[in-house]
């Protein structure tokens, strides 16, 4: 009798029985799993064979499956890369985010463990009462902690606490060859610091567990500080970090002249034990919570139409101006805003990216050493002007180096820029990031793949043959023999260089 996956296709639910066959000699797999799954921009997509595991033995049987079939598989959360780090085309998707379960709480040592496709806001939600907090979390509260954990991800606190791979304690990882390895900083060390960042090419998380901070208010102080130029928020930075909590900067990209660069740094800090009179009623959910409306009468869901008259040079020059100079007015005015309400600006206007219909938008970010950031970062701003592609959204942070094999970080700053796509400028876009790369590279800096839809192996031809690098794929060829993790960033990115 042949074996289930011999006949070729699992049913609906990758846990439930074998309903449907399909000849073994073809590569085929059933038509009903055929999606487009997108990139987060929008700005990409890809028809691909869907599966949606709620164990870790539904995940080993679509591994079998791909094996079977001479398929490939990406690994998927949340679908909140910018770009095409969680797809690929004509192959498998592997989508997590039914496995999000709590797996276990210590509440005294602030201690979580839980499954791959719970997102950080599952988290917050479960442990702000508590009085804990993650210690590093994205822009948006909607990633899986799987895909935070295969990118590394940072936050507005990169400075002080690193990325949220030095909050992991421990995790399970299921390898394509089916074996499940333990990871921590005394065991299996190796795999630990390639797992983490390694953009899921390893294997595929199956539990995690994480530190996270505690907090005796559910508010934090927030601090607004504007800035002429770039060369002042990075003085500003740099005076602020050892007693700032959070710091993060908005870069106005339209400005010229002696304002190039100018923009607003928001520095917070966490309330000391004692200083909210009211912590109980601050750290529960619902005082975090984003409001669904404006004002209590406009809802939040239709307000990307009432953005989208705006996205456009004219309209996002108005809004980056006036940004800038009502800043002006609360200069140094602190006030206390909630952990949510600070950390997940991008959420405040659910679905805002559909503003950027209907090519959607990619985001560049770089990372450059400290003493070249300036430079590099200055000369990207006048390379936009030039172009007549300036960002809409510019977001600067300072940076600390990390031990994780494929870190993007480093001892300086990042620059995040949000460009719109569009049908006629794709081309001059993607020669405006080549011409950026160029800076990047040469003044030693790095690349994000959470965020990355521009690089290819010709640009990268030094960052491909770093020693770190060439020890990443070594591992990847030792966990994943067969090359059965990919996505379309890994094969734009390193399989036409080292294939």
């Amino acid at each position: 009798m042949s074996t289930a996956f011999e006949q070729g296709t699992l049913p609906l639910h990758a846990d439930a029985p074998l309903v449907t066959s399909t000849a073994f000699e073809t590569r085929m797999l059933p038509s009903e799993r055929l999606e487009r799954v997108w990139a987060w921009g929008m700005a990409d997509s890809a028809m691909s064979y869907v599966y949606r595991p709620t164990t870790v033995a539904g995940i080993r049987a679509v591994f079998e499956l791909a094996k079977a079939k001479g398929r490939t598989i990406a690994l998927r959360g949340a679908g909140r890369s910018y770009g095409d780090a969680s797809i690929r085309s004509e192959e498998i998707s592997l989508d997590l985010t039914r496995m999000k379960r709590i797996l276990e709480w210590d509440a005294d040592k602030g201690h979580i463990t839980v499954e791959p496709g719970t997102s950080i806001r599952d988290i917050w939600q479960y442990t702000i009462e508590d009085g804990w907090w993650p210690y590093v979390v994205s822009g948006t509260m909607f990633p899986t902690i799987g895909g935070a954990v295969a990118m590394n991800i940072h936050g507005k606190n990169n400075f002080a606490v690193g990325p949220i791979g030095d909050h992991v304690l421990s995790f399970d990882i299921l390898l394509p060859t089916g074996e499940i390895k333990h990871c921590s900083r005394l065991v299996n060390t190796g795999l630990f610091h390639a797992a983490i960042g390694g953009f899921g090419m390893l294997g595929c998380f199956t539990s995690i567990t994480l530190e996270l901070k505690k907090v005796y208010s559910g508010n934090l102080l927030v601090e607004p500080i504007s800035t002429s130029s770039l060369a002042e928020m990075m003085k500003v930075i740099e005076e602020r970090e050892s007693t700032a909590d959070y710091l993060v900067g908005w870069v106005d990209c339209f400005a010229k002249g002696d304002s190039l660069g100018r923009g607003l740094v928001h520095q917070a800090n966490y309330l000391a034990k004692g200083e909210d009179i009211k912590p109980a009623q601050t750290l529960r959910v619902e005082n975090q919570e984003l409001p669904d409306t404006i004002m209590g009468l406009v809802p939040k869901s239709i307000m990307w139409r009432f953005m989208k008259p705006f996205v456009n040079d004219f309209g996002s020059r108005l809004i980056n101006a006036a940004k800038f100079h009502s800043s002006r007015l609360s200069n140094h005015r602190s006030h206390l805003q909630s952990h949510a309400g600070f950390a997940f600006l991008l959420d405040y206007v659910p679905n805002w990216k559909w503003s950027y219909k209907p090519y959607g938008l990619i985001q560049y970010q770089s990372f450059v050493p400290k003493d070249k950031a300036y430079e590099v970062f200055m000369r990207q701003i006048l390379l936009q002007q030039k172009y007549g592609l300036v960002s809409y959204l510019g977001v600067f942070k300072r940076h600390r180096p990390d031990n994780f094999l494929m870190t993007h970080a480093l001892d300086g700053y990042s620059f995040a820029l949000d460009f719109k796509v569009t049908d006629k400028n794709r081309e001059r876009l993607w020669a405006l990031a080549a011409e950026m790369d160029k800076l990047v590279i040469e003044a030693g800096g790095r690349f994000y793949f959470a965020k990355d839809s521009t690089l290819s192996s010709s640009r990268l031809h030094a960052y491909l043959q770093e020693e770190r690098v060439q020890k990443f794929l070594s591992l990847k060829r030792q966990c994943d023999p067969d090359s059965l993790l990919q996505t379309n960033l890994y094969k734009r990115v390193f399989l036409s260089q080292n294939g």
